[in-house]
């Protein structure tokens, strides 16, 4: 009965900002963010410690403003999501634009698949769903909603024009089947792990367990890695999906070691973009939960 109700909360609230004018919508959503900011501790304890940890060198009014417009963020792309299913080539063209698409392009026609880099930075859920609306249907790795409804809601406004998702519980086989197809597959890879899945690399200066699939697949397939990230950019006042240079992984013969500087590398890459745009990453999410052993907890 409860995961009833909550399916069909989620559905009427997406209906309601789905038809609500779209500047109106994020008012509301920024009202709502601001209200979760302040009424749940737990979750903005954490935020604060992660920007402690991360970036030191922040004044504390900065740290602070960064949180606040963390959930903003948030809180907009709940708009985007909602308007997705009537979102189209035309009527996105004021709001949305896309930057080095042709790293991306270059990166599809050497025909070994591609691996999209990418975070819980910016507008995630919209990457993908602007990428297949625009002609370039990808497969995107997710972790399975506990209310299958739910899941499978929004998995349909994801996959609309194309896309397709692959479950964390059992991706390895569809993603190195997309690679050898020459599909495209974006990896969220920021999140903390547990080994065996992660290995502990640098992450902000900190080890972090970080997931190493999409290393072992790119070094195994040879598939293309770039990354790619939906930013909000305040200047333009839109979004812009922005693709950068291919990435190049060493083979020193040592297939483990190759794994490790793989994902050294992805890492300082997703901190690179995070440092560009800090307001814009989820910090809310305890990324250095897992320690080494022996190691005290940060949280």
């Amino acid at each position: 009965m409860q995961k009833s109700v909550e399916y069909w909360l989620v559905v009427v609230v997406a209906r309601i900002l789905g038809v609500v004018p779209r500047r109106l919508a994020r008012l509301f959503a920024g009202a709502l963010a601001w209200s979760v900011f302040h009424s749940f501790g737990r979750l903005r304890r954490v935020g604060e410690r992660n920007l402690q940890l991360a970036l030191p060198e922040l004044p504390e009014d900065r740290r602070r403003e960064v949180l606040h417009n963390v959930y903003r963020n948030l809180g907009w792309q709940l708009v985007e999501f909602c308007h997705m299913p009537r979102y189209t080539r035309e009527n996105t063209k004021g709001q949305i634009r896309t930057e080095g698409l042709e790293h991306y392009l270059a990166a599809e026609a050497l025909g070994r698949g591609v691996l999209v880099l990418t975070a819980h930075l910016g507008a995630w859920e919209l990457s993908s769903f602007y990428h297949s609306l625009m002609g370039h249907p990808m497969g995107m790795v997710i972790r399975r909603l506990d209310n299958r409804r739910l899941d499978e809601f929004v998995n349909s406004i994801r996959c609309m024009h194309g896309n397709q998702v692959l479950h964390k519980d059992d991706f390895a086989r569809g993603l190195l089947h997309a690679m050898h197809e020459g599909g495209t597959v974006g990896i969220l890879m920021d999140t903390n792990m547990t080994p065996p899945q992660g290995e502990f690399v640098k992450f902000f200066g900190i080890t972090a367990c970080t997931a190493s699939g999409l290393a072992r697949v790119a070094l195994k397939t040879g598939a293309a890695v770039l990354p790619g990230f939906m930013l909000w950019e305040p200047k333009e006042m839109k979004y812009v999906l922005h693709f950068g240079p291919q990435l190049h992984f060493a083979r020193n013969g040592d297939a483990e070691v190759d794994v490790l500087a793989a994902t050294q590398q992805c890492n300082d890459v997703l901190e690179s973009w995070i440092r560009r745009y800090p307001d814009q990453w989820l910090w809310i999410h305890r990324r250095w939960k897992t320690r080494p052993p022996g190691e005290a907890p940060l949280y």
